[in-house]
């Protein structure tokens, strides 16, 4: 049975093309990604998430073969999308980093273009039952739901991991200036009483004398 399903789960997961990348997009950057379609009708499905830098946000957008804008956004943070490809060619995914005078982004995304027409099952062909084959196929969808869930999950947490290490990294760095500042106050504050005595005494030493 394990076997089976793992046979299954090979055939299905043939069908489906991904990328995913983790990518830095520098200050005033446009940073473009193609994917390619080779029949019209497949679904594309494409995620992104900002990890660190400045506010957590760029802009995107996507286009189609022919220049058509598919997709796009302003100042977002992270998002999440399937569309269908009705064009055969490459489609542009990009990230535009413009408004930034200096703040790079580290961007984590996912292009996945998955073919909608399926394998006929093992089972099938082999001449087995219907209700078999029908028992195999709910399982593998499934297990294909669960670990989307799962992928999901992980991509969540793992936003918030970054996000949060890069606001304590913020913060701790703005610290540590603040106390240079601080002592370095202190230390002028300190210098500037000294001399301000060391006046007042050469000045009554001057008149009493």
């Amino acid at each position: 049975m394990a076997a089976r399903l793992f046979i299954l789960f090979s055939i299905f997961a043939t069908y489906v093309y991904a990328t995913a990348l983790t990518y830095s997009v520098a200050a005033n950057e446009r940073a473009c990604f193609y994917s390619q379609v080779n029949e019209p009708g497949v679904k594309v499905a494409f995620y992104f998430a900002v990890q660190s830098g400045g506010s957590f946000d760029i802009d995107y957008s996507v286009t189609s073969p022919s220049l058509r804008v598919i997709l796009d956004g302003e100042k977002e943070r992270q998002g999440d999308f399937v569309f269908t490809a009705n064009e055969v060619g490459e489609y542009r995914f990009c990230f535009l980093n413009e408004m930034s005078t200096f703040a790079e982004k580290l961007v984590d995304f996912e292009i996945a273009v998955e073919n909608e027409a399926r394998a006929e099952l093992p089972i099938k062909q082999a001449g087995g039952s219907e209700q078999e084959a029908s028992l195999l196929e709910d399982s593998i969808h499934s297990l294909s739901g669960k670990l989307t869930s799962i992928s999901r999950a992980q991509k969540y947490f793992r936003t918030r991991e970054n996000r949060n290490f890069s606001t304590v990294k913020s913060t701790e760095s703005r610290i540590f200036y603040f106390s240079i500042a601080e002592v370095l106050a202190i230390v002028g504050m300190a210098v500037f009483q000294v001399l301000v005595v060391q006046f007042f005494f050469t000045g009554s030493r001057k008149g009493f004398v």
